[in-house]
């Protein structure tokens, strides 16, 4: 298989699943506990704690160890509902992940008001729309993603950060894209919150961690045992926090390593091949601004169901979209706020690459889409039926 996917998740990397497996095996006292075993986690999740911040340039005692992006993102929203009461007003856009969704879904039922900025076309929030939104008094929380998990544009979040700060809102970045991908530095686009998840850069899943700035006050989303500094309560993941925090020093050292550029070139090689064979192709959210890794495309009258079936049998692993919304009947709300119409979002497939993946596999899976739209075209001239065995 030619794993094409990495946006919905992505293989350990070995090197991650080595500094995991002595904390499973031998290393496996509570870091809680004052004897030597506890000391030795306790000191292993301070490291990677320091591993963590370094790559997103905070400080470490900013991070906060959680389960992953989905509990990073209701922890700030629930928090921000309850410290500022009198702030009813949650701004986001209308290509957020369905974390960002669903938790503003409570923020609403919990009395608050949510409104939408849209985006342009090309994916990226309309600025001037965001100025008129976020409004002095009545906005608590400015919650836009840095980089999206279906088209990897990437939002102007210096821009977003100075608009929300001008109106004494907060901002909340849903980052699980971005950190490891590209260059990080929350001190320097100063959001206030950040949430990121270890399985998107060859981390294991279940473990992610939740960046709050000094500037924030923050009240827990889970109480108990007081860990983190009494922000998240809950004996921590041990052998999940380190491989999280190797795998932060690693994404650290390949941002300058050459494999961006390399990803880049195995992205746009994809889309070139594609393109030449299917010049209807249309790639969401155009050249610039979007992850190197990332190629979300329509490609017009072909199903993007029935070609993820011959895909699959083709030994390819892409989606159809975000991976929360694959088995979904309803095409993307990401796609349809950037506006695409709902038969183009219904016709078009994410592939995004790895730092593992070769050019001869981006090329291999390039000949095996063009194959099975061909093939696709073919059975609707036939009048067969597309979404077959």
């Amino acid at each position: 298989m030619i794993y094409l996917d990495s946006n919905a998740t992505t293989q350990i990397d070995p090197a991650v699943l080595e500094a995991m497996l002595p904390f499973l095996r031998d290393y496996f006292a509570n870091p809680s506990a004052g004897y030597s075993g506890g000391r030795t986690a306790r000191s292993a999740v301070q490291r990677a704690r320091e591993q963590l911040a370094a790559l997103i340039g905070a400080d470490a005692d900013e991070i906060v160890f959680t389960s992953g992006g989905t509990e990073s993102i209701n922890a700030v929203h629930a928090s921000v509902r309850s410290l500022w009461p009198d702030k009813p007003d949650l701004v986001m856009t209308g290509t957020e992940h369905t974390a960002v969704v669903e938790s503003a879904r409570r923020w609403k039922d919990q009395g608050g008001n949510v409104l939408c900025a849209p985006v342009h076309p090309n994916g990226r929030v309309d600025l001037d729309a965001l100025r008129q939104l976020v409004q002095p008094g009545k906005t608590a929380l400015v919650s836009i993603m840095w980089a999206n998990n279906e088209t990897g544009v990437i939002a102007p979040m210096r821009e977003i950060v100075e608009i929300a700060h001008t109106a004494g809102a907060l901002v909340h970045s849903d980052a699980v894209q971005a950190v490891g991908k590209i260059h990080l530095a929350v001190h320097a686009v100063p959001v206030d919150f950040l949430s990121l998840s270890g399985h998107k850069f060859h981390a294991p899943k279940g473990v992610g961690a939740l960046y709050i700035s000094h500037r924030a006050r923050f009240a827990p989303l889970l109480v108990g045992g007081g860990q983190e500094r009494e922000r998240r309560s809950g004996t921590e993941n041990v052998p999940g926090i380190v491989g999280l925090g190797t795998a932060a020093e690693l994404a650290r050292q390949h941002l300058d390593d050459g494999t961006k550029a390399r990803l880049h070139a195995m992205r746009d090689r994809f889309e070139h091949l594609v393109h030449a064979a299917e010049p209807g192709m249309r790639v969401h959210g155009g050249p610039e601004h979007r992850l190197h890794n990332t190629s979300s495309f329509c490609l017009p009258e072909i199903d993007a169901a029935g070609m993820l079936l011959l895909l699959d049998k083709a030994g390819i692993a892409c989606s159809a979209g975000s991976a929360c919304h694959s088995a979904a009947l309803h095409p993307s709300p990401v796609l349809e706020a950037m506006g695409v119409n709902a038969r183009d979002a219904a016709r078009s497939l994410r592939v995004s690459f790895h730092r593992f993946n070769t050019k001869p596999e981006a090329e291999t899976a390039a000949h095996a889409v063009i194959e099975a739209a061909q093939k696709m075209r073919a059975m609707q001239g036939d009048g067969g039926l597309v979404t077959a065995h």
